[in-house]
């Protein structure tokens, strides 16, 4: 007689529904009437769920699984699934007007892409998922996206274990009073500095320094200098990439729009 697997527990049983906040991260068509469902739970990380009958007119769900939607939601999981089911969300707060505007809808979507790449499933993240609100909130409240995307940029890898010493030479040690380079291991001074690794000016040194111990509200309000700003944002986001061994979709859109970057 074949025995129940898991304890006791018949395979492909539901578990227990969960509650959780989230930020919808994308959202895809799925058959005639679902959707397939990419989001961050703060307390169960970033998950995969299909929230049946989500594209028809009269859904219960409303315009709450759009593009960085802060909403609680219930979800179960079987255990035979990589899908979870979503049964209910309620909206907190919505982002969606915002992404009237190109250029934040791109900057949103970057901001999910390298959510997406850099957290496992199931990798409870809930730094990543204040990171994330507080960067939707400042671009919603007028942020420059330059500022808001390298902050969080900085913080992605700072958060993923990533970001070397901001102050000292990775390799001899001795303090970044000029300039520096900067590569996946380390930075390095213009002694140590390899062929082929990147400058980094100590204006965006400062930059960086600033943002390992300042709130964004406070960097935006300081006004800094747009060419640091942006090497910053430019150096995380290659650090990124050389993790994730690839290259990101939505940075490329970006460059390709560098007016609508400012």
């Amino acid at each position: 007689m074949a025995l129940p697997v898991n304890g006791g527990r018949r395979a492909d049983t539901p578990m227990p529904v969960r509650e959780s906040e989230a930020l919808i991260l994308r959202s895809f068509p799925l058959g005639e009437a679902d959707k397939l469902v990419s989001f961050l739970s703060r307390s169960e990380g970033r998950l995969r769920g299909v929230a049946s009958g989500a594209r028809r007119t009269k859904s219960r769900f409303g315009s709450t699984l759009e593009l960085f939607s802060y909403v609680r939601m219930w979800f179960y999981e079987r255990e035979t699934r990589e899908l979870v089911r979503i049964n209910q969300c309620e909206l907190i707060e919505s982002f969606l007007e915002v992404q009237r505007d190109y250029a934040v809808s791109l900057a949103l979507a970057l901001v999910s892409e390298v959510t997406e790449a850099v957290l496992g499933e199931h990798e409870v993240a809930e730094p990543n998922f204040r990171l994330l609100l507080v960067i939707a909130r400042a671009i919603k409240g007028g942020a420059k996206l330059p500022a808001a995307l390298a902050y969080f940029a900085f913080w992605t890898v700072r958060l993923g274990g990533w970001m070397p010493a901001l102050d000292r030479c990775s390799r001899c040690g001795a303090a970044l009073m000029d300039r520096a380079s900067m590569a996946r291991s380390g930075l390095y001074c213009p002694n140590c500095t390899l062929p082929g690794q990147r400058s980094i000016s100590q204006e965006a040194l400062q930059v960086a320094r600033r943002m390992s111990s300042e709130k964004l509200e406070q960097l935006v309000k300081a006004d800094l200098a747009g060419a640091a700003v942006d090497e910053v944002k430019d150096h995380m986001l290659n650090l990124i990439e050389q993790h994730i061994e690839k290259k990101l979709q939505t940075r490329k859109m970006l460059a390709d729009e560098p007016e609508q970057l400012k």
